[in-house]
């Protein structure tokens, strides 16, 4: 799809809301006026892309109602991108039009409004709890495909170093050494399959166990 294929539906969309619509006035790709309404102005691209969003973002000098302009997503991947740009341009206060070039047709996503982002309370309170309960600062920022070491991890370390320590120990007496007061659910939970549970209550570390001790060690004597 071209550029140019993008205007016949877009302009017929906005006809059929009783704007007059011209092409190329000015710097803007399309402009449309209603009666004494702000101008509606339209910027096309055949996809997303950086230069798409400033052009739109310029245009906002001179009207609040900017959309930008693209084909319609294909697949689950096209969906999935079109999502996290619906949400750009949202707080950006631009307006979404898609065209299906399959049947000609025009349709509009998202329409230009002052951004609220509503805060969420429950993950603020998550992240702020992981911060102050994380030892130190033992992740490298913008690590990818490494295994991040979080608080609930070291906590995990120091049961695990416990049990390496003293062998075979009762949970609550974990919790008490260790000072790790979710001791319990992490042996029991047993989420990296360094813990089995030898009789009620008590618990032992597994081979993976012993190679996490390895593997571990400049961690484990951080957070000592």
């Amino acid at each position: 799809m071209k550029e140019t294929d993008l205007y016949p539906p877009i302009k017929q969309l906005l006809e059929s809301q009783g704007f007059e619509v011209k092409a190329e006035v000015g710097s803007a790709d399309i402009m449309a006026m209603r009666n004494e309404e702000p101008p509606v102005i339209v910027e096309m691209k055949t996809g997303f892309s950086l230069t798409l969003i400033h052009q739109a973002i310029e245009r906002l000098k001179i009207t609040d109602l900017v959309y930008v302009a693209i084909p319609e997503w294909k697949g689950r991947s096209g969906w999935k991108a079109f999502v996290a740009n619906r949400t750009l341009c949202r707080r950006l206060g631009l307006g979404i039009i898609t065209v299906n070039h399959a049947c000609d047709k025009a349709d509009i996503q998202l329409d230009p409004t002052p951004y609220s982002p509503r805060k969420s309370k429950k993950r603020q309170e998550r992240m702020l709890k992981e911060f102050a309960h994380r030892v130190g600062d033992p992740n490298e920022g913008g690590s990818t495909k490494v295994k991040l070491i979080t608080s609930y991890r070291q906590d995990a370390l120091r049961c695990l170093a416990h049990l390496k320590k003293h062998g075979a120990t009762k949970a609550s007496d974990v919790a008490t050494a260790t000072k790790v007061t979710r001791a319990r659910p992490i042996l029991a939970d047993d989420h990296y399959g360094w813990f089995e549970r030898v009789e009620r209550g008590i618990y032992n570390i597994t081979p993976k166990g012993k190679e996490a001790a390895k593997e571990y060690k400049a961690e484990l004597k951080a957070i000592k």
